[in-house]
């Protein structure tokens, strides 16, 4: 996926949301050797450490060097504000071991310990967002978007900003399709990324085991998280499929397939505006 700014983004990545530490060069290693070249995680699932500890051992068992590898982190709404958010990437860049980070979002429109309505919040995700600017000009940050932003957040960004952001994560699926918000941003030439592809973490997600993902799934002889997946590269999202199953890995990494325009209208006919994650629409 090519940026506004010209950064190529993979089209799949890593997931490491919930993945434990003590997990995750074995996990990593599974992803490298699938043919992953992309690993998301945030400041706010603790795990950037033991990212970085497993990358530096890593990439050089399997050949790779440091710019072969897309990083993405994010911002936790603890640490909204400019001086804030410039202390926190640089944490980040510690924590991963690395003098630049690929892609970094706010991950979250709103700032800890305030009321959904405080009128804080847009003061401070406008300083986070000063500081990316500030970060992308010096190379710090090769590309800057935004998480669980809406439209309203988006206006008030694209209003203010100097760099409209170049990507926003948002949860996207047959089931909650946020067709607006993503046609906002793509008349604004900002890259969605879908996170949620295959609904919740609960052991069987009402996505995969939904009869219209089975019976396409039987088509196309594939798994429905592979089904799933495939339905939003071929809307041009990206995705970051999370797996703790080595196999599972492997196998939504394999999606050189096509699902023909009879498959994709049937799974997106599914959509009920049913949102497994956080909604960030009460945050002003």
């Amino acid at each position: 996926m090519l940026l506004s700014n010209a950064v190529r983004l993979p089209k799949v990545s890593y997931g490491t949301y919930k993945v434990a530490g003590k997990n995750m060069e074995e996990l990593l290693d599974a992803a490298l050797d699938a043919g992953y070249r992309s690993i998301d995680t945030a400041e706010g699932y603790r795990n950037e450490a033991a990212i970085g500890a497993a990358l530096a051992r890593l990439l050089p068992a399997h050949g790779l060097t440091r710019p072969e590898v897309f990083l993405t982190s994010k911002l936790a709404p603890r640490s909204q504000g400019y001086e804030s958010c410039l202390k926190a990437v640089a944490a980040s860049l510690d924590a991963l071991q690395t003098s630049y980070i690929d892609l970094y979002l706010i991950h979250w429109p709103g700032a800890a310990g305030l009321d959904p309505a405080d009128p804080r919040h847009a003061e401070l995700r406008a300083g986070s967002w000063r500081a990316l600017e500030h970060l992308l000009a010096a190379g710090t940050l090769r590309a800057i978007g935004v998480s669980n932003y809406g439209r309203a957040h988006l206006r008030q960004l694209l209003d203010i900003c100097s760099t409209a952001p170049h990507v926003n994560q948002v949860e996207c699926h047959p089931y909650y399709q946020q067709k607006e918000l993503r046609e906002f941003c793509g008349k604004n030439s900002i890259h969605v990324q879908a996170y949620s592809s295959l609904g919740t973490t609960v052991e069987k997600s009402p996505l995969l085991v939904d009869p219209a993902v089975q019976e396409v799934a039987k088509e196309v002889n594939k798994s429905p998280a592979q089904v799933l997946l495939k339905w939003a590269l071929q809307q041009s999202l990206s995705v970051i499929p999370k797996s703790n199953n080595p196999r599972h890995i492997r196998e939504n990494m394999q999606l050189e397939f096509a699902l023909d325009d009879r498959q994709m209208s049937l799974l997106s006919a599914l959509d009920r505006n049913t949102k497994f994650a956080w909604d960030p629409q009460g945050v002003v």
